[in-house]
């Protein structure tokens, strides 16, 4: 019988998400694909450190140690390497003895059709264009950015933090406020306050760690999820009523009103972090592991945002 991944949790992850390649990729860059490639053969041995994702994706890991009947988690490595250069993400996952067995090397072909084929929940890479492809694609994604210097994952637990309008909601608010200014968004969600917004990219992610959590008794689920968002009071109303439509209940919500939210997001300690604003993840990254939620088909018309502090676009070298 096929091996079966439909009722599985399965994160699609780059080897540089997973691993810190930094020194490699600027090899890339500045001597080209023939220079990386005699480079990774030559320390296809040498140890790799972890990456941005590398605590997210032991701690979703370990889930399968705590009911052996049933594995809930699968990773994928899916990487733009050939499958020689890609030999020391292998051998970095047995020295670090990650439950990784399968993986999708293109050559330096697209990663996106690929994203199906392995049944993708969530995909993680520090490649900008790649993400773009997949949340084009209809998939979760997020681009990785540079790993805290001074981080500590919780143990014994997961912790997943989610920004909600344009992540786990539609961006249907965000562009009122786009278009529109505050007031008016902010008249549009008092008015729907007990409608459900519609899913965004991240949607299916929250119902399948849900879906997880209910596998757990609630006192002794390791798996908690947080909302933090710059909405406040009164238009917090429909983030909690759409949680009750789609049957979703969220251990933790931050309703900030346009406060930081890297403390807020040190003190939950989250595992990783998705938002969708460069200048929420640039600050939120200095403390905790995050990702940037491209908007679909690229940046949202009119290139505003609901709260003020949002950073210039920082210069991204291409991602491996």
């Amino acid at each position: 019988m096929p091996y079966d991944l439909s009722d599985k949790l399965v994160i699609g992850i780059s080897s540089r998400a997973l691993f810190d390649l930094e020194a490699e990729n600027a090899i890339y860059a500045e001597k080209g694909v023939e220079a990386y490639s005699d480079y990774q053969r030559a320390h296809e041995n040498d140890a790799l450190e972890p990456g941005t994702a590398f605590p997210l994706v032991k701690a979703l890991l370990s889930l399968n140690e705590l009911i052996p009947e049933r594995r809930l988690v699968e990773v994928v490595v899916i990487s733009r390497n050939t499958p020689d250069t890609g030999l020391r993400a292998f051998n970095a996952i047995a020295a670090h003895k990650l439950d990784i067995s399968r993986a999708a090397f293109t050559g330096g072909g697209p990663t996106a059709p690929y994203l199906k084929a392995f049944k993708i929940d969530l995909f993680l890479s520090r490649d900008t264009g790649d993400v773009q492809e997949a949340i084009d694609a209809g998939v979760a994604a997020a681009q990785l950015y540079t790993a805290p210097t001074e981080y500590s994952a919780p143990e014994n637990q997961i912790r997943i933090a989610f920004d909600g309008d344009a992540v786990l909601f539609s961006a249907e608010s965000e562009r009122i406020f786009a278009e529109k200014g505050l007031e008016a968004f902010a008249k549009h969600e008092q008015r729907h306050r007990k409608k459900a917004m519609k899913e965004g990219p991240f949607a299916k992610l929250l119902l399948a760690l849900s879906e997880i959590q209910k596998q757990f008794p609630p006192t002794e689920c390791p798996v908690r999820i947080a909302i933090v968002t710059a909405r406040n009071s009164p238009a917090h109303q429909r983030v909690i009523h759409t949680l009750r439509t789609w049957n979703v209940n969220v251990d933790e919500a931050f309703f900030l009103g346009g406060l930081k939210k890297a403390e807020v997001l040190q003190a939950f300690g989250a595992h990783m972090f998705f938002d969708d604003q460069e200048g929420h993840v640039e600050t939120a990254s200095v403390v905790v592991p995050s990702g940037r939620v491209p908007y679909k088909g690229g940046q949202l018309a009119g290139g505003a945002r609901k709260t003020a502090g949002a950073s210039k676009p920082a210069a991204r070298a291409a991602k491996r």
